[in-house]
């Protein structure tokens, strides 16, 4: 007979701008350091039963955003999953962390890799950690950039009148 598959979901919860740091979380039941997750409670969205789970053991509100991947792996003999989402923490802590839960450290994702208790969970954060990084700094210098001709143009257009017009100022 198989048996039932356990469902769960977590985060990879970042905060900070020029140098994020990644949320890991210590257990009370075996002092083992994880990233925030949890069993899905029955009929829940993984996505809200992440969201749930990263700020129950974090204490920080979250706001959830793209899907980063699952893993696999069996727990009491059963098959478990587990999936992740890509999470931006608010700067300072809404409630307290649940009591399953000794400590939280926000560290640099080297760090974080390092701290963490299981192999699967090293592997799986430092791979989808760097991409992840990556992709939210390529994101953050792209804004900055028009994307198209006729926008870099206006925006040259637009420079060369904010100067004229601060000469003439200086000129009266």
């Amino acid at each position: 007979m198989a048996r039932k598959t356990i469902l769960a979901a977590g985060g990879i919860v970042v905060r900070g701008g020029a140098s994020p740091r990644i949320a890991v979380v210590q257990r009370s039941k075996d002092e083992r350091w994880v990233l925030p997750r949890g069993k899905l409670e029955r009929n829940e969205n993984p996505a809200a039963g992440a969201r749930r789970e990263a700020v129950e053991e974090t204490g920080h509100r979250v706001k959830v955003h793209e899907f980063l991947g699952a893993i696999t792996y069996r727990a009491r003999g059963r098959p478990k999953v587990v999936q992740f989402w890509r999470m931006h923490a608010a700067a300072n802590p809404s409630r307290d962390v649940m009591k399953d839960i000794v400590a939280v450290e926000w560290l640099p994702l080297a760090a974080a890799v390092r701290r963490l208790s299981y192999p699967l969970e090293k592997l799986f954060l430092r791979h989808v950690g760097r991409r992840m990084l990556k992709r939210r700094r390529h994101k953050a210098t792209r804004r900055r950039t028009p994307r198209h001709k006729s926008a870099v143009r206006s925006a040259k257009r637009h420079r060369v009148k904010r100067r004229k017009s601060s000469r003439r100022a200086h000129a009266r």
